[in-house]
């Protein structure tokens, strides 16, 4: 038998599909091939896991034609799957799965796919809305869909060797994690400006994270995301004991490695904020434009922190409003406290 699996486009996603992942291979065993089609710039992701015997890369936009979705098309036909189940809700990833000629394909009927779908699952709709659930639930449906039984939601994510390797070699050149133990501050928002909490409140919070609590702190970033790194350590004031990964290598499987050490994470929204929790690490999460819904776990060590204002939950990538409130608000003095109530649990 022979399944492939559309696997989410963005980050915290793919971190959420491990538990669907998870059950397929346990349900489907070693003899049945399971393949994963994912974006390129998420191929270090899942390294360390065994749950895919392939990983084909997929993106409609790209300059190699063999990333495409024709071309994707015809390497499934070549294949001849059995199944494709789609964790994404794009009319596109369900032409490509028709086309390529796998004979169930299940997924979500939405955006006017339905008639390429054999197992067609739909969402919770209340007043012709779609009523908020945990995206890993959502996942998991798709798993009961294909048969598989009831599975933990518990994310899981692992690093190579090469990657502890890499991760030895940037705590070496950083001077840190040697007797200390390190917190995690993840300031990034590929979404948008609205889930950006202002640096200078991570600057402030990384200096009490040194002061008071005696720990490192490891500022974690992506390639965009270098010039917020660097100034939160600028603001910080405090020289060795709070630095940054914009000179270090940016590649995910480095990040994983590194992020694994940690002791916590404080993290916007965003991708990062999965990635601590599928390694273990307890997460101090600050929300604003995305309700926590979206990412509650209960498996999961968390603090979601979120203000009662009438504009939470916008889903602009902008406040409209202007005033960003829903992240201004949340005080350094609540992020620190949340912070040490997670390490006192754990």
């Amino acid at each position: 038998m022979k399944i492939a699996v559309f696997l989410p486009n963005w980050l915290g996603d793919l971190a959420m599909a491990t538990p669907l992942l998870r059950a397929l291979r346990r349900h489907l065993g070693a003899e049945t091939k399971i393949v994963g089609i994912l974006r390129p710039y998420l191929a270090d992701v899942l390294g360390g896991t065994d749950w895919l015997d392939e990983q084909w890369f997929f993106n409609p936009r790209a300059d190699d034609r063999k990333l495409r979705a024709r071309a994707v098309a015809r390497r499934m036909r070549k294949e001849r799957f059995d199944t494709a189940v789609l964790t994404t809700n794009s009319l596109r990833t369900a032409w490509i799965a028709w086309r390529g000629g796998a004979r169930r394909r299940v997924g979500y009927v939405r955006y006017g796919r339905g008639p390429l779908l054999t197992d067609k699952l739909r969402y919770n709709r209340r007043h012709g809305k779609i009523v908020p659930e945990p995206m890993v639930d959502t996942y998991l449906r798709l798993a009961r869909a294909v048969g598989c039984p009831e599975e933990s939601p518990r994310l899981e994510l692992a690093a190579t060797e090469a990657d502890e390797r890499s991760a030895d070699g940037v705590f070496e050149r950083l001077g840190i994690g040697g007797g200390r133990p390190v917190a995690a501050l993840n300031s990034s928002g590929a979404y948008g400006g609205s889930k950006l909490w202002p640096v200078e409140y991570f600057a402030r919070l990384a200096r009490r994270i040194v002061e008071e609590l005696d720990f490192d702190v490891l500022v974690c970033c992506g390639p965009k995301e270098r010039e917020i790194a660097r100034e939160v350590v600028r603001l910080a004031e405090c020289e060795a004991r709070v630095v940054s990964m914009a000179e270090q290598p940016m590649d995910l499987g480095t990040a994983k490695a590194c992020i694994r050490r940690c002791r916590v994470m404080v993290s916007t929204d965003s991708g990062p904020r999965h990635v601590a929790a599928a390694l273990g690490l307890p997460v101090v999460t600050l929300f604003g434009p995305m309700l926590p819904v979206w990412s509650e776990n209960p498996t999961q060590r968390a603090a979601n922190l979120v203000l009662d204002l009438d504009c939470i939950g916008c889903h602009k990538r902008v406040c409209p409003l202007g005033h960003h409130r829903c992240m201004r608000g949340l005080s350094v003095e609540m992020v620190f406290e949340a912070v040490g109530d997670l390490l006192e649990q754990t």
